[in-house]
């Protein structure tokens, strides 16, 4: 049986547990799911007998995420369209460490897309050693590898996330000057002011979930995500009948990148992550599916975000 010092240990790592399993996952309900279950192997442990418990709560929250990520696949291919990650709204604790870029970069709404494309073993590797600098030592001993490979393993996995653009670095304020100008050209009536701020290769792309409809295949180039956009703000009453109302538009952050939100009666009924490059705006990604907009909706509520920017259809 847990005394109070085991629970108040297992608490205390309960943040760093949950932000490895959200980047491991893309999913806060997922990565709770995981910490979760970590808590009750702890509970069933003989404690007194874990040397470093940091380093088994690791192992066992890891191998948890490993488990979860290969059933996961089997799942993603009869999901309904085009799988995004769970957006993250600014201030949320587990979004995790954010000192150093190489932190702030792996929780990017872009790299965790990306990460799709790893093994687990490799976001797995990728994700301890870039968003938690723990040495390749320690990396070997939570997944029984040797270091050796725990290094091939992360510059294989690092080389598939570096194939994306480079993201540039922007603090709260320039991202809401971003959303508003990105707005404000979305909005005009016209497509030619939306292409002057993407790049020429820029995509567009939505998850639904099957739940609320989002184009399944990307729209590529600068008209065509212009286009897209400027169709996607225009008036209509379907849109209001599908997600309930008229959104109200927000401008803030999701996991660290430029983001607008659309709320309806204090419900985030959608987040569209804007990915920001040196060339112009390389991506929007939009999460409209319900499911995955929960603890974005309850973290929204938690904080006055003032007067939206203007309100949609």
């Amino acid at each position: 049986m847990l005394t109070a010092l085991d629970v108040d240990r297992f608490e205390a790592a309960r943040p760093r547990l949950a932000a490895v399993a959200y980047r491991m996952l893309g999913s806060a309900t997922e990565a709770e799911d995981a910490v979760q279950e970590t808590f009750l192997r702890w509970q069933a442990a003989d404690v007194e007998q874990i040397e470093v418990p940091e380093a088994w709560l690791t192992k066992v929250l890891t191998n948890l995420c490993l488990n979860q990520l290969t059933s996961a696949r089997a799942r993603r291919e009869t999901y309904v369209g085009q799988w995004l990650p769970e957006p993250l709204l600014a201030g949320d604790p587990m979004l995790g460490p954010a000192d150093t870029a190489e932190q702030r970069e792996s929780v990017s709404y872009a790299v965790l897309t990306l990460m799709e494309r790893l093994s687990p073993n490799e976001r797995a590797v990728y994700v301890l050693r870039e968003a938690f600098d723990y040495p390749h030592r320690e990396i070997a001993e939570i997944l029984d590898l040797s270091e050796a490979a725990s290094q091939q393993i992360f510059h294989r996995a690092k080389k598939h996330v570096a194939d994306g653009k480079a993201r540039t670095e922007i603090d709260e304020a320039a991202a809401r000057r971003i959303v508003e100008e990105f707005l404000a050209a979305a909005t005009s009536g016209r497509t030619e002011p939306l292409v002057r701020l993407l790049t020429a290769d820029a995509i567009a792309i939505g998850d639904g979930g099957g739940k609320v409809p989002a184009r399944a295949r990307a729209f590529e180039g600068a008209v065509a995500v212009a286009k897209f956009l400027w169709g996607l703000f225009r008036p209509a009453e379907a849109k209001r009948a599908i997600i309930g109302g008229s959104p109200e538009i927000y401008a803030t952050t999701a996991n660290g990148d430029p983001a607008v939100v659309a709320v309806v009666d204090g419900r985030v009924v959608g987040v569209m992550c804007l990915e920001v490059t040196a060339e112009g705006i390389a991506a929007s990604r939009n999460q409209v599916n319900p499911d995955k907009l929960a603890r974005a909706t309850a973290r929204w509520a938690a904080e006055d975000h003032g007067k939206p920017l203007f309100t949609a259809f």
